[in-house]
């Protein structure tokens, strides 16, 4: 017999530790960051790193900080879309997360065996480096048995220790202010718009946090807390570090994938790029780690409600984690680890975002359909204001969209590819709903005091 998901006696993610895993779920520190500098320069990524977070991140914020207080359960947007406008939406919905999730997820333990080799070189070759990227899974599985707040308190041990080869080199490049500075290279529209999507990309996942409100602690006051702080301390954690090194002389065209550790070395030493390659490696886990506890909540609530086998819905009885979707879930990502796929930036953006136009149509039909109900935190403006906070993301992902037909996956276009995923999710809902229909967790909750 399944234990429910309220059952147990789970601990509570508290404020930080929610700060700490939305950073990883969303950023995993400013690695990454290379290709927006190559294509846009210094100071055009610093202008895209700035003006990203107002039109895409800070909405996405917002609509989850509304959302997350006023309708705190696991599974988060999947439930926000099913109470708003039905079944078929919802079950849409957590489709295209966990799709997105195939061409993201494998990726994290093969970013570590790539950071790993650089410290052991020919541990990334053959077999060697699918294994290893197995076993960072089965870590990571372990770790998430233990509950969310292990994940999160977890997370935010490892944001510092990942920070601090930043913080180094930060100081360390500042310090060489007045060295003579390479002007920074004029860029071109093709490289600004590429830079745009990886920026992206390096901002969404807010609402990832959203799918563990039922082991937040006081959701009601420390979801808005947590995503205003997320938010500042990505785009800080962005920004400073390129700011200071826009100032030693490298030219921009030297930021290719992987420079952080290359560039580190040639401003302060071998330590420095030592440093940066472990915290690339505590990035890599972080990540995996912290997207692990957001997306096995997915399955479990939705066997709950009927759409996916019963047995997805069990958990531990001593913290309270979905362990059959865990496992399921590492599984389907530990099955694309040999496929040497690189990062699909773009068909990852135009899945995640098709599911975030969603929520901020569960956001406004909401507001419609349930007026009275208990909101701590609102967006402000009213229904009007809410529909219009949805507009510059949704026209950033029809940017990304049309962008993407210039992009293969698997042999063909990347905006068909992404088209025959949804349909696909049509499809399975059609196979999936003649199950039984049990008392959802998406109906309508009580009204708060």
């Amino acid at each position: 017999m399944a234990i429910s998901a309220k059952s147990g006696s789970r601990q509570q993610i508290g404020l930080w530790s929610l700060v700490a895993a939305t950073y990883f779920m969303v950023s995993g520190g400013p690695y990454g960051l290379e290709d927006i500098v190559k294509g846009a320069g210094y100071w055009g990524a610093i202008l895209l790193l700035l003006i990203t977070p107002m039109i895409w991140a800070m909405p996405t914020a917002s609509m989850v900080a509304e959302l997350s207080s006023a309708i705190p359960e696991d599974g988060g947007y999947y439930v926000w879309v099913r109470r708003a406008a039905g079944r078929f939406w919802g079950f849409q919905e957590a489709w295209l997360s966990l799709a997105a999730s195939i061409f993201d997820m494998a990726i994290y333990p093969t970013l570590f065996v790539a950071y790993l080799s650089r410290l052991l070189p020919g541990a990334d070759a053959g077999w060697h480096g699918i294994v290893i990227g197995a076993v960072v899974i089965a870590v990571c599985v372990v770790w998430n048995l233990g509950g969310g707040k292990a994940v999160g308190d977890s997370s935010l041990a490892m944001l510092f220790v990942m920070f601090g080869p930043f913080i180094a080199l930060t100081t360390v490049a500042l310090l060489h202010w007045q060295h003579a500075v390479v002007p920074p290279p004029v860029a071109q529209h093709s490289g600004f718009v590429t830079g745009l999507l990886v920026c992206m990309w390096n901002y969404m996942g807010f609402d990832n946090a959203s799918n563990v409100g039922g082991e937040v602690g006081d959701p009601q006051r420390t979801y808005p807390r947590a995503m205003i702080v997320s938010v500042a301390l990505i785009t800080l954690g962005y920004v400073i570090p390129i700011a200071a090194m826009s100032h030693t002389g490298i030219s921009a065209s030297a930021w290719t994938t992987g420079a952080w550790a290359t560039l580190g070395g040639q401003i302060a030493g071998r330590w420095i790029e030592i440093a940066i390659v472990i915290g690339g490696m505590i990035a890599a886990v972080a990540t995996f780690n912290s997207l692990t506890m957001s997306y096995s909540r997915l399955p479990m609530v939705m066997a709950q409600d009927g759409l996916l086998p019963r047995v997805l819905s069990r958990v531990t009885r001593k913290t309270g984690a979905p362990w059959v979707s865990i496992f399921a879930c590492a599984i389907l990502w530990g099955a694309c680890l040999g496929l040497g796929f690189e990062r699909l930036v773009t068909l990852d953006v135009i899945l995640w975002g098709a599911s975030m136009v969603l929520e901020f149509f569960a956001l406004v039909l909401l507001r419609m359909r349930e007026p009275d109900l208990h909101r701590p935190f609102r967006v402000p403006g009213g229904i009007v204001a809410c529909a219009l906070l949805g507009v510059p993301p949704t026209a950033l992902v029809i940017l990304a969209a049309l962008h993407g037909g210039h992009e293969t996956v698997a042999g063909m276009n990347a905006m068909l590819f992404g088209a025959l995923i949804v349909l696909a999710g049509v499809v399975a809902y059609a196979a999936l709903r003649r199950g039984p229909r049990p008392q959802s967790v998406a109906e309508p909750a009580r009204r708060l005091p």
